[in-house]
């Protein structure tokens, strides 16, 4: 089955910039994944979601979704992708449904109605449905002029999904959020995908938004620092750790130091290792350790050993 989304060697380079923005990265996300975009800021998340919606145009590169270029077909790109923009983009002079209306019409899913009232029932079952799951369906029909900015982040979540998009982007889409709407919207996309094999496509801050990730990739500096699982992207960045203690720290610290080891103190000393090397260290430890316990890397240990190698994030 070809990949619902193909990216090989993209790259862009900003016009007077020095380096590119994304450089040459590749990869595949099949239909129905929950694919990942992480990265200290200015890594190129952003650019990369901007070309693969269209709104941008690589320097070189081949980027296909659902089987359309983006070059050559950026219409039918638009057609089968959702799009959840880190910007807003809605038009103030409308109502939140009148807003969701025009989307749905220039996507052709309707031809142009006046009302509300004239829409088919589809529509308003679907809107009510959507409104419902983000907690604004007693605000619908207001002037968004009213309401606050997590209220219009519903607004664009719901417009985004209206048209039941086969490819989902997803640029921050918890920003401006409360916790109970976060956890209603990653409901609501989780049922999605199951239902519809919806392929989510998404860039957060929030680390705990992709710990159901299918494939996490993250990049830095315009370039993939890891790509895989999430337990392969632990293991490739953070590897795990052996949590030692002992009645003598001085002589267990200066061991340390002389194996050339990487360690922490905290309330015990915490070694950075890979899993294969716990019993090679434990040989090597002359002082008597009085605890002894392993434990694997997290996603944020992954993302932080990358944002802390980074003066400029």
């Amino acid at each position: 089955m070809n990949p619902v989304i193909e990216v090989k060697g993209l790259t862009k380079r900003y016009p007077q910039a020095d380096s590119n923005a994304v450089d040459s990265i590749s990869f595949d996300v099949h239909q129905g994944e929950f694919f990942a975009l992480l990265g200290p800021n200015g890594a190129g998340k952003t650019t990369t979601i901007s070309v693969l919606t269209t709104t941008l145009i690589a320097t070189s590169g081949t980027v296909r979704v659902c089987g359309c270029d983006v070059d050559t077909d950026p219409t039918g790109v638009r057609r089968n992708s959702g799009i959840i923009f880190q910007n807003r983009s809605l038009d103030e002079n409308l109502t939140a449904e009148e807003n969701i209306r025009l989307h749905a019409i220039l996507y052709g899913m309707y031809g142009f109605r006046p009302t509300f009232g004239t829409m088919p029932v589809t529509y308003k079952d679907k809107v009510g449905e959507l409104a419902s799951v983000l907690g604004i369906e007693a605000e619908i029909h207001q002037p968004i002029k009213t309401f606050s900015g997590g209220m219009k982040r519903k607004l664009e979540i719901i417009r985004g999904l209206i048209h039941s998009p086969k490819v989902l982007f997803l640029d921050e889409p918890s920003t401006g959020l409360d916790p109970e709407s976060r956890r209603n919207l990653w409901e609501y996309l989780a049922d999605a995908q199951k239902r519809n094999g919806v392929t989510v496509f998404l860039t957060t801050h929030y680390l705990e938004e992709v710990d159901d990730a299918d494939k996490i990739c993250i990049i830095d500096r315009g370039r993939i620092v890891s790509l895989g699982t999430p337990d392969e992207v632990k293991a490739d960045l953070a590897g795990a750790y052996l949590i030692v203690d002992c009645n003598d720290r001085t002589s267990l610290i200066e061991e340390l130091d002389g194996l050339g080891l990487s360690y922490e103190i905290d309330r015990r000393i915490k070694i950075q290792i890979n899993t294969n090397q716990v019993h090679e260290i434990l040989r090597s430890i002359e002082t008597p350790l009085s605890i002894i316990e392993t434990q694997g890397a997290t996603l944020e240990d992954a993302y932080l050993k990358i944002i802390g190698e980074d003066s400029w994030s």
